[in-house]
């Protein structure tokens, strides 16, 4: 019998599903896929998930569910996001998941989330014994986690992501102001909660914006996350990728190596909110990790031996 478990990441935005192999040492990939699903496009407050939205990410989860299948895998930890956890018809669409795949999702809060991003990131990293903050945009709302030696120390969900900012906002002047009013209210919990953020801190960027501006300054052709993670870029070279991008149209941004197919719209907001992050607390690099959530899920499966229920549809 395997020994393999599985993980899936369902964000507001993308979808990225895992498969490893357990070991006392960890895990080891031997499966890894994503897509661009878009979850929270078209969301309304009143509607939730709009039909559009909700049976592209029930085909996701199909394929996901004939992966899993084919591998034997019966460890599964599987969890959602902010879409869902703010759509007044997430519970009813976690409900027809479970009925139609056996993939059972766990709504995840935003502590919840930034802590298993935190364990999936320090299991990437190529030095991770220091001060961090851990910078991960989402489609629906953005997570911040300052960590030292390894430990969580602050963690603050905002209601800021790249999905709500595009479809929220007209202007770059519009979600600019709306990222800044909610870093305000970031940096006035910092201080109700004692805690400032060190010069000596290193900024850790993971989700797709980050690792899509490394994927454009690498000039990426195939996405290779092993190349991503633990890339440093400057705030000068995303500065010059962020005027390079907003002078194209979102069709002519697919022409730009790195940049992936549903992101092109998206991308804007994601830069947006990380340069705003860097020029409030001050930080000159940015250091890039595919390892996210997913690793951090895949993990917590490993270590706990929970078994998920997937049945094989």
């Amino acid at each position: 019998m395997n020994d393999y478990c599985a993980a899936i990441d369902f964000g507001t935005n993308t979808a990225r599903l895992l498969i490893a192999v357990r070991s006392s040492a960890g895990i080891t990939p031997v499966h890894v896929e994503r897509k661009v699903v878009r979850l929270g496009g078209g969301f309304t407050d009143e509607h939730g998930l709009s039909v559009e939205a909700w049976e592209r990410g029930l085909a996701c989860l199909h394929r996901f569910s004939t992966v899993i299948s084919s591998y034997g895998v019966r460890q599964v930890r599987a969890s959602a996001t902010s879409a869902v956890r703010d759509a007044v018809n997430g519970g009813a669409f976690v409900d027809t998941v479970f009925l139609e795949t056996g993939i059972k999702l766990a709504v995840i809060d935003g502590d919840t989330e930034a802590g298993l991003t935190l364990k999936g990131v320090l299991s990437g990293l190529d030095t991770a014994d220091g001060s961090l903050v851990v910078l991960d945009v989402g489609g629906g709302s953005t997570e911040v986690t300052l960590s030292s030696h390894g430990a969580p120390d602050f963690v603050k969900s905002m209601p800021i992501g790249v999905v709500r900012l595009t479809e929220g906002f007209r202007t770059v002047v519009d979600m600019t102001d709306r990222v800044r009013s909610v870093i305000d209210m970031l940096e006035k919990d910092l201080v109700t909660a004692g805690i400032a953020i060190s010069g000596n801190s290193e900024l850790v960027g993971t989700a797709g914006t980050a690792t899509t501006i490394a994927a454009i300054k690498l000039e990426m052709d195939d996405y290779d996350y092993r190349k991503v993670t633990n890339f440093t870029v400057s705030r000068e070279e995303i500065s010059e990728i962020f005027l390079r991008l907003s002078r194209l149209s979102p069709e002519e941004r697919l022409s730009v190596k790195g940049l992936e197919k549903g992101r092109e719209d998206l991308i804007i907001a994601g830069m947006i909110i990380i340069l705003s992050v860097m020029d409030r607390f001050g930080f000159d690099r940015l250091k890039v990790s595919d390892f996210g959530l997913l690793e951090g899920l895949a993990l917590s499966c490993a270590e706990s031996g929970e078994s998920g229920k997937l049945s094989v549809k």
